[in-house]
């Protein structure tokens, strides 16, 4: 397994894909402080143009919220390209008929399956705590991030988020014949649960909820409200991994 797992490291740095993810979740995390400083700026340069067409402009205060809301409207992107990169885990070993040798050799199947889907968590966990940690660097030192209420759970509230769609994509990796299938199915499950989140009574036990932390920020919501949706995470995050590790054991490679 440690050997499967220096493969997949090195996969991931030679190919570029790791340093790609973090260059793009370090833009986030300074897009959204940056955002927040320019937008009176901003405002204030497009006054006059805005005056002309009857619309008037008033000051702009911004603060670390202004920031975290930034931070909490990236994240999705952030997420979207992470699975982009890395839904190919297991369909491109199919197609490639690169995990015959090693399974032939007596390298078990759930072993390679618990070595892809640790790396994945490591590269999500990484690339979304610099994310964090460079928002929460600048917000201290242009703002306060102290009006900020339950910052720490809403932060890891979003990144379970991340590990319930690690869960579903190495599932639908380890189903799926190619990369697309891999995405659709990933994707089809995330948007059934947005839309599912239309529905107030069914939108506190979604995953989905995981993102909405300026509530929390706010302190319009309690962590005691998000007990649900952290527990359905973990729960189909459990469920998806297991299946995985099943089906894959099974499948004909």
């Amino acid at each position: 397994m440690r050997a499967f797992l220096k493969k997949e490291w090195m996969e991931w740095v030679r190919t570029g894909r790791f340093f790609l993810v973090l260059l793009i979740f370090a833009l986030f995390g300074i897009m959204n402080p940056a955002i927040a400083k320019l937008t009176p700026w901003m405002m204030e340069a497009l006054s006059d143009s805005l005056a002309k067409t009857g619309i008037v402009t008033t000051e702009v205060t911004v603060d670390a919220f202004t920031s975290w809301t930034q931070f909490y409207k990236n994240i999705p992107m952030g997420a979207i390209v992470f699975v982009l990169l890395g839904s190919g885990i297991f369909p491109q070993e199919y197609q490639k008929g690169t995990l015959i040798p090693v399974v032939t050799r007596g390298l078990s199947r759930k072993k390679i399956a618990a070595a892809k889907s640790l790396m994945l968590l490591f590269i999500w966990t990484l690339s979304y705590l610099l994310c964090f940690g460079i928002t929460y660097g600048y917000n201290a030192y242009f703002w306060d991030n102290g009006i900020a209420k339950s910052l720490f759970f809403a932060g890891f509230a979003c990144w379970l988020f991340g590990i319930w769609l690690v869960a579903l994509l190495v599932f639908f990796s380890a189903v799926s014949a190619n990369s697309p299938q891999a995405l659709l199915g990933t994707g089809g499950i995330v948007a059934a649960c947005y839309l599912l989140g239309m529905i107030p009574r069914v939108s506190r036990y979604l995953p989905t909820k995981l993102l909405e932390g300026m509530p929390l920020l706010q302190g319009i919501s309690e962590p005691g409200d998000y007990s649900a949706c952290l527990a359905a995470a973990l729960g189909m995050s459990l469920v998806c991994l297991g299946l995985a590790a099943v089906c894959f054991e099974r499948r004909r490679l």
